[in-house]
C-alpha cells in the first residue's frame, strides 16, 4: 500500500504538470507571443575613436601671414546632429546606440528623434518618433559608457535612409568625443537650438563624420546571418563617392540581399586602423584592443571578415618590426576569439599598394608572406581573395589601374565594387 505521503506527491505532480499544460495552450494576449520571439540584431554600425579636443591656434606674430588651418572637427554646442545612416536589414522595431565611450566628461543628451529620411536633411513626414531612455526624452550617459535607446515601433525595410536627431545642450569642446570621422555620408548640424523632429534644417552644416551615434539595432522574428567587417580605411570606404554607398560592404550587403539571403552587414572599418598599434587620434586603437566592442559585442553577430595589416606594414618602412610573423599572430588572435564566441571567421587579403606614399619593398614582402598564410594556412574559416580581384596581372604589387584612386592605396568605386563582387555569398549561408 502506498503511504499518504507518496500519494499526495503524485497528485501534487499531476496538478503542476496540468497546470503547465494550461498555461502552453492558453492564447496569450494579442502580439505577445511575437514579441517573445523577436529579437535584436545590428541594421548598422560605425565603430567609434576618440578625438581629443584640438589645442588652441598658433599665434601669428604681426605683420606674418596667417597659416592655413586644418578642417577642424566640430564640437557641438547647444545644437542638433541629424545624422543620417543606412540600414541593411529590416524589422518590426528600431533602437539606437548612443556612445559615449571616449567621452572624459558625460554627455548630456538634451533630446533625441528619428524618422525615415527624405531627401538632404528632411524627413518623410509622419515618418518621425521620439527616442526616450528608460522613458524620459533626455539622458546623461557617463564618460566611458553607451545606452540604449528605449524601442520604438517604426517599421524599417533593408536600405532604408535613417535620420537620428540628438540635440545636445551643453558644450562638448572641452572633452574627447566620441565620433566616427570618415563617414563617407553627409550629416547636418543645427544652427542652436533644439530641433530634433524638425521636417528639414535649412541652412545646417553639413558634416562628414557621425557624432555618438554607434548603432541602429532592429527587432525581427528572422535568424539573419549578422556580418562584421572588420579593417582599416578599405573597408571604411576611403576614396568611394561621398553618399554613395559603394563601399565594398555596402556591395555585399546588396548581393546578399538580391540572391535572397537574409544577412545584415555591419562596417567596423575605421581609417589608418592597425593590428598591434596607434597612429594618430583618427585611426582609433589598435584592432586587438577594439574587438570586443566593435564586433562581439554586436547583437546577433554571426560571421566576421577581417581585412587588416597593411597599415601596420606601411608604417613600418624598412623597419623590420613588426614582421610578417607578428601579423600572423595578430590573425591567429582575432580568429581564437571569434571561435570562442561560436563565430565563422574569414581572412581577406591584403590589396596591393605599390606607388603609395609608405610603399617599400621589404613592406611588400610583409604583405606576400601575410597574404600567402592567409591563403595556405588553414587558419581561417574561409579566404576573400580580395588582391587577386584588383592586382593588375602584369605588375601584381599594383591595382588595375581602373581599380585604384590616385593614391595607389585605396580602391575607386570601380575597385569596391570589384570587391564586393569577388565575395563567395555561400560562405554566409
Amino acid at each position: 500500500m502506498r503511504s499518504s505521503s507518496t500519494t499526495m506527491r503524485s497528485v501534487m505532480t499531476r496538478v503542476a504538470l496540468g497546470a503547465a499544460v494550461c498555461l502552453l495552450l492558453t492564447p496569450a494576449p494579442s502580439g505577445q507571443t511575437t514579441q517573445a520571439l523577436e529579437h535584436w540584431v545590428g541594421a548598422w554600425s560605425a565603430s567609434p575613436i576618440g578625438r581629443p579636443p584640438y589645442p588652441p591656434p598658433t599665434p601669428v606674430a604681426a605683420g606674418q601671414p596667417a597659416t592655413p588651418q586644418a578642417p577642424r572637427l566640430v564640437f557641438p554646442r547647444d545644437q542638433t546632429l541629424r545624422e543620417i545612416v543606412r540600414t541593411t536589414i529590416g524589422g518590426t522595431h528600431l533602437r539606437v546606440v548612443v556612445s559615449n565611450a571616449f567621452g572624459t566628461a558625460p554627455l548630456v543628451v538634451g533630446a533625441a528623434h528619428v524618422a525615415l529620411r527624405d531627401k538632404d536633411a528632411a524627413i518623410v513626414a509622419a515618418s518621425g518618433h521620439p527616442l526616450t531612455f528608460a522613458g524620459k526624452p533626455g539622458v546623461t550617459i557617463p564618460a566611458g559608457a553607451l545606452l540604449l535607446s528605449d524601442p520604438v515601433a517604426l517599421a524599417v525595410a533593408a536600405f532604408a535612409d535613417l535620420a537620428v536627431d540628438l540635440y545636445l545642450p551643453g558644450d562638448t569642446g572641452g572633452q574627447t568625443l566620441t565620433v566616427h570621422r570618415s563617414a563617407f555620408q553627409t550629416s547636418y548640424l543645427s544652427d542652436s537650438g533644439n530641433h530634433v523632429g524638425a521636417a528639414d534644417l535649412i541652412g545646417a552644416t553639413r558634416l562628414t563624420s557621425w557624432y555618438f551615434l554607434t548603432g541602429v539595432e532592429v527587432r525581427t522574428a528572422e535568424h539573419p546571418a549578422v556580418v562584421v567587417t572588420l579593417g582599416d580605411s578599405i573597408t571604411d570606404g576611403t576614396g568611394s563617392t561621398l553618399d554613395a554607398n559603394l563601399r565594398w560592404p555596402d556591395h555585399l550587403a546588396r548581393r546578399l540581399m538580391a540572391a535572397g539571403a537574409n544577412a545584415a552587414v555591419l562596417n567596423a572599418g575605421i581609417s589608418g586602423n592597425r593590428l598591434l598599434s596607434e597612429g594618430i587620434p583618427e585611426s582609433g586603437v589598435n584592432i586587438l584592443a577594439r574587438l570586443d566592442r566593435d564586433v562581439l559585442a554586436q547583437p546577433g553577430v554571426t560571421h566576421v571578415v577581417v581585412m587588416e595589416g597593411i597599415n601596420d606594414i606601411g608604417n613600418a618602412r624598412e623597419n623590420p618590426s613588426p614582421s610578417a610573423a607578428d601579423l600572423i599572430a595578430a590573425h591567429t588572435q582575432l580568429i581564437e576569439r571569434a571561435h570562442a564566441r561560436g563565430l565563422k571567421i574569414y581572412g581577406a587579403t591584403l590589396t596591393p599598394f605599390e606607388g603609395a606614399a609608405y610603399f617599400t619593398e621589404t613592406g611588400e614582402a610583409k604583405r606576400q608572406a601575410l597574404n600567402e598564410w592567409i591563403r595556405s594556412g588553414h587558419v581561417y574559416d574561409g579566404v576573400i581573395d580580395f588582391d587577386a580581384a584588383v592586382r593588375d596581372p602584369q605588375h601584381p604589387a599594383r591595382f588595375l589601374p581602373a581599380d585604384e584612386s590616385r593614391d595607389h592605396l585605396h580602391p575607386s568605386d570601380a575597385g569596391y565594387l570589384a570587391m564586393g563582387s569577388a565575395v563567395d555569398l555561400t560562405l554566409f549561408k
